[in-house]
């Protein structure tokens, strides 16, 4: 029979392949909040609550920290940037949705047969912990190399923390919370950097796709002597 724990997990890969196969901004930050908010419960539900009693304070502490960040802070920052620029999809993906999404089950598939070889059965929570860590992670990694817009590559970074802090519950809970913190920490401070650069792309370019910066750079070494006259001029 399946833990509440395992369910979560497993509705966590149906995330990913949700957010691989959608373009519209709004859907993908719903996505990832409601991972978000799932990360921040995990310790708890993965918690021996029969052997190990009650646990520490911190644990609830941390767990409250990772839902309210993760779960409502950024995707309400994120969703603030998407009605500031006014930009709803993504519609010209590198690689094309449904792709994403046989990138993504491939993901699935491998990540069971490489937890399946680790043999780490008794260090970990939950069976499903690792292969969905690994999942989650390849999936933010595709959603920066594979997107256009600079909201949704935000999106992958945090799909790649959740990925990160889905390994850390599964292996080490009492261990894992101090790198946790850090790492939360530090994609907090990147989402906020990255938030103010979506803004001023956009301010620039009348545009939040990324590729644009690549063409604004082609363009001026295609014209050095036309740059060079105008500045004597």
């Amino acid at each position: 029979m399946l833990t509440f724990s395992e369910i979560i997990l497993a509705l966590f890969l149906l995330a990913n392949l949700a957010l691989a196969g959608s373009g519209r901004l709004t859907h993908a930050i719903r996505l990832v909040a409601a991972q978000g908010i799932a990360v921040g419960a995990l310790p708890l539900l993965l918690w021996d609550w029969q052997s190990a009693g009650i646990p520490e304070c911190r644990l609830f502490i941390i767990a409250a920290v990772n839902a309210l960040v993760k779960g409502v802070a950024m995707p309400m920052l994120l969703g603030y940037a998407v009605r500031k620029i006014n930009t709803k999809r993504e519609l010209e993906p590198i690689i094309s949705f449904t792709l994403s999404r046989l990138i993504v089950f491939a993901m699935i598939i491998g990540s069971f047969a490489i937890a399946a070889r680790l043999h780490i059965h008794e260090t970990v929570a939950s069976e499903l912990a690792v292969p969905v860590a690994f999942t989650t992670m390849g999936t933010g990694l595709l959603l920066i190399a594979a997107r256009k817009k600079a909201v949704t590559q935000v999106l992958g970074f945090l799909v790649l923390e959740n990925g990160i802090s889905v390994f850390g519950s599964g292996l080490l809970i009492e261990h894992g919370i101090i790198v946790e913190l850090g790492i939360l920490l530090d994609i907090f401070a990147l989402a906020f950097i990255l938030g103010i650069t979506i803004f001023q792309i956009k301010r620039t370019f009348s545009s939040t796709d990324t590729d644009k910066l690549n063409n604004l750079g082609d363009t001026h070494l295609m014209h050095p002597q036309r740059h060079h006259h105008r500045t004597h001029a």
